[in-house]
């Protein structure tokens, strides 16, 4: 079983957990929220009617994010081609955190069946996020 999709926008990485000092409370930042509700509905949209995988997973995650306005045309082609990666926040375990939180009982049960994974990040014109969960 596979699933693989894209979802559009500028990649997030999973914040840290924020303390509400008036309660006493820990509670997760509202973007992070969002963008893990985001990946839940893109994945959706894609798999209607999916079933979690129920044994061991392999993640493949490549962050796409958008080359700065300010780039000359020089560097902005060799981080086109790959030859300049993001140095740049998010980190690439922040981006995994967010990404297996989101697909946690959508695409497999519990994020503990993730043995195996990749991630990388490039510069492309159009920023998005590609996500590939597979039973291995």
């Amino acid at each position: 079983m596979v699933y693989e999709f894209e979802m559009i926008g500028e990649p997030v990485g999973k914040a840290r957990p924020r303390m509400n000092t008036r309660i006493g409370r820990a509670y997760t930042p509202t973007n992070t929220k969002l963008y893990e509700y985001s990946l839940r509905q893109w994945f959706i949209r894609e798999y209607p009617n999916f079933t979690p995988i129920e044994t061991r997973v392999k993640v493949t995650i490549i962050a796409y994010f958008g080359i700065p306005k300010s780039t000359s045309k020089k560097k902005e082609a060799e981080m086109l081609q790959g030859n300049i990666s993001p140095t740049k926040k998010p980190d690439a375990d922040n981006i995994i955190k967010i990404v297996l939180d989101a697909m946690n009982k959508f695409a497999f049960n519990d994020d503990t069946q993730v043995t195996k994974l990749e991630i990388e990040k490039k510069y492309d014109k159009a920023p998005r996020i590609y996500i590939k969960v597979e039973e291995y």
